[in-house]
């Protein structure tokens, strides 16, 4: 994307005029969007995103500029500034011998998205439509959204780093919405990998429509979920959005460095339960949050966080590094070049233990069963969280009894893993975007079926 000679004469030049670090950061990103309701297919659009990002450090401070304009003129100019902006003084000598790293790719695609057309893939959703649309008469809205990128990166560095990598992603989202007398419910259910086309071979667009419209119709027949304080039952894949938002983000640098998060300062400490042990893994071959090398061009990792309730590590971007006196390990992400890179999670996910989930409800004698969980609200310097259950059971007597909608999840992050006492052997993934400072980045979130033995659940009488 760059020529190497002004790679060369930009990072020499930030360095020489007293710069700690220069980064360079380059995109070519095609991408295609399209939206279907009841049917009929009301928004595609198909774009380019071209543009560079260029980074600097200055002991713990950083400033980050970015442009569409490739020219060696403009690049300088905005490199100028980005140095009076930290008023830097001091002038440096430094030689830095740049060299080319290979990257080892470890997600194969067989069938990129941009040689696909349109057609085909409103042929994807049409079928989700079908799948969500026959499955009850109580369904009376369907949407659809089918997302797909190719984004090709450039990074260049200081470090003498040189490296390129190519990234494709493609998604598929359904929402039902169940009608019942004057009441609606929703469902949802959003597959996705870093995978082209040949990921329908995997996840069938029908099966897609029918899990979101099964949800969406189980609970609007549903009464209201109690509440109160219980045990709650957490269902595999989605359910791990639990301990992204409320346990994931307090062990990212971004908060740890400056002390805001619970776990800041807690490495060997007993943090979970003993049965808990979690990790975030940035190298499973095509998953959704999976990347060959992060935003700043380390290669990702197996993060092993937390080990039988044990924390052994965070996650550290390049920035955080120094200060936390831990070196970056593959976490360095951002949405695109208009964003500077900070630690963020992948593939996080709770890793399976000993139990099958029908003995772990078969051991509750009252409680909730969370089956898919929805959206929530967490507050990150402290962990406390609410969640919306998207589907919900009250469990009785060892068995689940019937549906209950309306219920919510409040607790707080660093207390619940505390109180997890069952940990199923049922691991699997759930797809979802992770926003932070650095913008909105694919994630997968998982983890077994799971006991929590106390939370408040909210809920309310029909």
């Amino acid at each position: 994307m760059l020529e190497s000679k002004i790679v060369e004469n930009l990072i020499g030049y930030g360095i020489s005029r007293g710069a700690d670090f220069v980064e360079i950061f380059a995109e070519d990103r095609a991408s295609t969007e399209m939206t279907m309701i009841d049917g009929r297919v009301e928004v595609a659009s198909s774009g380019r995103e071209f543009g560079i990002g260029l980074r600097i450090f200055k002991g713990e401070q950083q400033v980050y500029a970015y442009t569409n304009d490739f020219s060696e003129k403009q690049l300088s100019l905005m490199l100028d500034r980005l140095i009076d902006a930290l008023e830097i003084r001091d002038r440096l000598e430094r030689s830095i011998n740049m060299v080319n790293k290979d990257v080892k790719n470890s997600h194969l695609i067989f069938f990129y998205p941009q040689e696909v057309s349109k057609s085909e893939k409103v042929k994807i959703m049409r079928s989700a439509h079908e799948g969500a649309k026959n499955y009850s008469n109580l369904i009376s809205q369907v949407v659809i959204r089918y997302w797909d990128y190719d984004q090709k990166i450039f990074i260049a560095n200081s470090d003498g780093l040189i490296t390129q990598d190519r990234r494709v992603r493609t998604r598929l989202m359904v929402n039902a919405v169940a009608s019942k007398d004057s009441e609606q419910e929703s469902g949802f259910f959003g597959p996705g990998a870093a995978m082209g086309i040949e990921f329908f071979n995997q996840v069938d667009p029908y099966d897609a429509g029918v899990e979101a419209a099964r949800i969406a119709d189980r609970m609007v027949r549903a009464d209201y979920a109690p509440a109160g304080k219980m045990p709650v039952v957490i269902s595999n894949a989605f359910g791990g959005v639990i301990f992204h938002e409320a346990c994931g983000h307090a062990l990212e640098a971004t908060s740890v460095a400056k002390g805001a998060s619970v776990f800041a300062g807690k490495i060997g400490e007993k943090i979970a339960s003993e049965c808990v042990s979690a990790v975030d893994d940035g190298t499973i071959p095509n998953a959704w949050g999976s990347n060959n090398i992060d935003d700043e061009g380390t290669p990702t990792q197996r993060n092993l966080l937390i080990e039988n309730g044990i924390l052994k590590t965070y996650l550290v971007d390049r920035f955080h590094s120094k200060k936390m006196g831990i070196q970056p390990n593959g976490c360095g992400r951002r949405q695109n070049y208009k964003f500077a890179p900070t630690s963020r999670m992948s593939n996080t996910f709770i890793l399976p233990g000993k139990y099958l989930p029908e003995e772990i409800i078969a051991a509750t004698e009252y409680g909730l069963y969370a089956r898919t969980m929805g959206g929530g609200s967490v507050h990150p310097a402290t962990g406390e969280f609410n969640f919306a259950v998207a589907e919900g059971y009250l469990i009785e007597k060892g068995r689940i009894a019937k549906p209950v909608r309306g219920a919510t999840l409040i607790g707080k992050g660093s207390d619940v893993i505390q109180k997890i006492d069952m940990v199923g052997n049922d691991l699997s993934r759930g797809q979802g975007m992770c926003g932070s400072m650095s913008g909105s980045v694919p994630a997968d979130v998982g983890q077994p079926t799971i006991r929590v033995t106390e939370l408040i659940v909210g809920g309310r009488s029909k």
